[in-house]
């Protein structure tokens, strides 16, 4: 079944991990990164993982029915735990991702390439995450600085109409971005970059 894309604000909301090996240490970083409240339980748990701060350690096995205290949930022991996590996130309606489980999975995780506040996210709907490993590099390539410098631009300009109740919607900014600000960026000429794209607007 084809998957529905959407990026999931967690700031502040409780995310369980199962699991504390090397996988289990990329899934809790991505969400302490994302400002998750992770409680990461397992019986090992990675000196990394221990160290991050925000991050509460339980280490001991995961307890049937737990997941319904959290929005969220992660699992990644690679065992029939990961199935157990799931089963009990559907009961409670708890949305699990198992690492490398698609079966055990009511969400996937897409691989991004970030570039500050952009993100280009790349996902195979669990079929092959080295395919989507593999695309990420190849856009992480793609995305030099000069796309920050535009979209901060874009996002200047477009808070500045909407401060004066002009709306934002209906713009040309597809042809604006068409018209080659992203060339006059790259050759340092930002200001004329802004003013092309108030006449294009």
């Amino acid at each position: 079944m084809p998957s529905y894309p959407v990026n999931l604000v967690v700031e502040g909301k409780p995310v369980l991990v199962v699991g504390g090996g090397r996988v289990a240490t990329g899934k809790v970083r991505r969400l302490v990164d994302a400002g998750a409240r992770v409680t990461c339980v397992a019986p090992e748990v990675s000196d990394e993982i221990v160290a991050m701060a925000g991050v509460t350690v339980e280490r001991r096995r995961y307890e049937r029915g737990e997941v319904a205290r959290y929005r969220l949930a992660v699992t990644a022991t690679g065992t029939a735990v990961d199935a157990h996590v799931f089963e009990d996130g559907e009961a409670a309606g708890v949305w699990v991702n198992a690492a490398d489980d698609p079966a055990h999975c009511s969400f996937t995780l897409p691989a991004v390439a970030r570039r500050g506040a952009i993100q280009v996210a790349v996902s195979t709907d669990g079929q092959s995450p080295a395919m989507a490993s593999w695309l990420r590099s190849r856009f992480e390539q793609e995305l030099g600085p000069e796309y920050e410098t535009l979209l901060r631009i874009l996002h200047e300009e477009r808070d500045a109409l909407r401060s004066t109740g002009t709306p934002t919607e209906g713009l040309a900014w597809r042809e604006a971005l068409d018209s080659g600000l992203l060339d006059l960026v790259r050759e340092g000429r930002v200001t004329e970059a802004r003013e092309h794209l108030r006449k294009c607007l």
